[in-house]
């Protein structure tokens, strides 16, 4: 059976280890019914944080945090951080919270829809969650004197030439302005800009992490998403073909949740990782025809691998350079990609089939 307390646990007892903690902080975390978001939201309530997240729930699920409700230091509050919120006085004609709290110690900004197949019916949504959300997030940073952390992305590097891999946080990018990806792409860039702008000219202290692939328990599944590992995990539970676009020898790096939460949590916490992207991710890299075919192969599965065309600008080559993530933040990976599959598997079969 999957033990999910015992990852949130595990993920603290490593904080601790640097005497990182959030204890009796009040964090504002948006985007916290989503994968990454509840996974922050339970680890800091587990270290004795305040948490008000904030959720549209067009992507986040109630699911992911139905079971925090009656905690009494969380919050839910239901709202669209593209729409700005106050919170600890009233502004006229806004949406006030004045009673919450009136201090708030970090802003933790995760919302934005982050699959690759929601781009084309979502792409204005999550051009307005890493602009003018990150700009909202800023601005309760701002008031609150908070730190504000950003969960930014690898795809601000696009597709860099193999001469770039691994990619260290140097490299300014190779993307497609106007291609299918570029909602996603260009409005984290975007959003990074927005926390340089607020750093310089009002001195907020801002934190950014990119993030690369990143699954485990909770990570949202169906075809519409066009997640790779959740994908195949139902493809082959219930033994349908393994969809592998291209020949699948594109790489990736598959971080684990519980690897990844960490060092999230860890560029917040440290002062020195200040105004600095940091590369957060598995160094390790695996094919996604490997990723098919070891998924198969701890499901047992009689699902036949079959391809189809590559999406426009997809990434051929995707690998961290972690050398910032170690230096500042003592931070590497340490789950294997079996070890992280057989726990999400082992989820999948509880939860989703």
């Amino acid at each position: 059976m999957y033990d999910h307390e015992k990852e949130i646990s595990e993920i603290a007892s490593r904080l601790q280890k640097d005497n990182i903690s959030f204890k009796d902080k009040n964090i504002l975390m948006t985007g916290g019914a989503g994968f990454l978001g509840s996974w922050m939201c339970e680890t800091l309530l587990s270290q004795g944080a305040n948490v008000i997240c904030i959720d549209n729930l067009s992507s986040g699920q109630w699911t992911n945090i139905s079971h925090l409700i009656n905690n009494p230091h969380f919050r839910f509050i239901r709202h669209d951080i593209s729409t700005p919120i106050y919170f600890g006085k009233v502004v006229p004609n806004a949406i006030c919270y004045p009673n919450i709290t009136d201090r708030i110690d970090f802003v933790m900004h995760l919302a934005s829809r982050a699959s690759p197949f929601e781009f084309k019916n979502h792409a204005i949504s999550i051009m307005k969650s890493n602009t003018l959300g990150t700009m909202n997030a800023l601005g309760i940073a701002l008031e609150h004197n908070s730190v504000l952390f950003y969960s930014s992305t690898s795809e601000c590097y696009g597709n860099p030439p193999p001469s770039q891999v691994p990619t260290s946080e140097d490299y300014w990018g190779h993307v497609n302005p106007i291609g299918p990806r570029s909602c996603y792409d260009e409005s984290k860039r975007a959003g990074e800009a927005f926390l340089k702008a607020y750093e310089l000219q009002h001195n907020v202290n801002v934190h950014f992490a990119r993030i690369f692939n990143t699954y485990g328990p909770r990570i949202r599944a169906g075809k519409e998403f066009g997640r790779v590992v959740p994908n195949f995990i139902n493809q082959c539970l219930n033994d349908e073909p393994i969809t592998v676009f291209g020949d699948g020898n594109q790489t990736r790096c598959f971080t684990y949740v519980v690897d990844e939460v960490e060092g999230l949590l860890r560029d917040a916490f440290i002062p020195e990782a200040r105004g600095l992207p940091i590369n957060v991710g598995q160094v390790k890299v695996d094919s996604v025809l490997y990723l098919a075919e070891t998924i198969k192969r701890i499901t047992n599965s009689n699902s036949k691998i079959i391809f189809k065309p590559l999406p426009i600008d997809d990434p051929i080559l995707r690998q961290p350079d972690l050398t910032r993530a170690k230096k500042i933040l003592n931070w590497e990976p340490r789950t294997d990609l079996d070890t992280g599959l057989k726990k999400t598997i082992q989820w999948f079969k509880e939860t989703q089939v």
